[in-house]
């Protein structure tokens, strides 16, 4: 290869001053780890399990790369979620410095390693199951939920790294419902364990979602019809995922209706209604991402309009 091919093959993998496709690896691969934080904190033990074949100590369930259990259902999907919301971030703020490759391997290697993850817990958590109907459709459940839940981190992703800020806000509005969450997963181990001072932390964690909505409302800015219908849209996401999470959660969580997948989908609903239509509830994220919009966008207009100011001559 001449000396001028060589510079044209390396300017296809990272552009002048950019990086380079390893590092964009390192950068995927970084994302998901991320992501998986709250669940790495833990040690990566398995939750005991009510469907498990024989009685384990908690200390000898085997390490598995997510938290399958009915009790977990809302973890998974905030570290998955998080996990690829990161990597659209990066994707956006390095589009100018990365290579096609580059950005092709960001979205295609969070993905594949996510669902590397899923099949390793999977065959780990099958191997340990009792022989039952019932812990088929169980495991099958939570297959179901991982695989939903990449699809929708896959979603985010694109949108964020890709897509005009009216369509980057609603990937950012999906992130940070799942942040709240992932912010909660992070902190539970520590909550059980830790100080006294650290459970009016967790109370705290309820606002992220609306904090980061309001954050991102701002950053898009409402200067076109796209983007007023993006921060409306956002806060139905805003007001309805609290209330759906809240819904699968509580449903899942009962070992009452564990046997009765009719009467857990009729528990479920009947909590989300009230949790969406109970105006204490509904209403502080709701006003709290204006709030924070409001002030975020009069902040921009301000700074905007310092700097379109002449300066004063002498």
């Amino acid at each position: 290869m001449t000396e001028s091919g060589a510079v044209t093959a390396g300017a296809r993998h990272a552009p002048s001053g950019g990086v380079r496709d390893e590092a964009a690896v390192l950068l995927a691969v970084g994302a998901v780890i991320l992501g998986l934080l709250p669940w790495l904190a833990t040690g990566l033990r398995l939750p005991l399990q009510n469907l498990w074949l024989l009685p384990t100590a908690p200390e000898d369930m085997p390490l598995v790369l997510l938290p399958f259990s009915q009790y977990s259902l809302v973890l998974i999907f905030a570290v998955l979620v998080v996990g690829a919301a990161v990597a659209g971030v990066v994707t956006r703020s390095l589009r100018n410095r990365l290579s096609r490759r580059g950005r092709m391997l960001l979205f295609g290697i969070v993905p594949a390693l996510q669902l590397i993850a899923i099949v390793q817990t999977a065959v780990a958590v099958r191997s340990g199951l009792a022989e039952t109907g019932q812990a088929a459709v169980y495991l099958a459940a939570l297959v179901g939920v991982s695989a939903l839940s990449v699809l929708i981190g896959m979603l985010c992703q694109t949108l964020i790294a890709v897509a005009p800020r009216a369509g980057a806000l609603l990937g950012l509005t999906i992130a940070a419902v799942a942040a709240s969450s992932w912010i909660g997963g992070f902190l539970q181990p520590f909550t059980l364990y830790g100080p006294d001072w650290l459970l009016p932390v967790v109370g705290l964690i309820a606002w992220v979602a609306p904090l980061l909505t309001g954050l991102a409302i701002a950053w898009t800015g409402v200067s076109s019809p796209g983007r007023v219908v993006a921060a409306l849209a956002s806060l139905i996401v805003v007001w309805v995922a609290p209330a759906a999470i809240t819904g699968v959660s509580s449903a899942a969580g009962s070992r009452v209706l564990a046997s009765d997948p009719a009467a857990m989908i009729e528990y479920a609903l009947q909590v989300f209604a009230s949790a969406l239509l109970t105006p204490e509830l509904a209403l502080r994220p709701i006003v709290a991402t204006v709030l924070v919009a409001a002030i975020g966008l009069a902040a921009r207009w301000t700074i905007r309009r310092r700097r379109a100011r002449p300066s004063a001559t002498p």
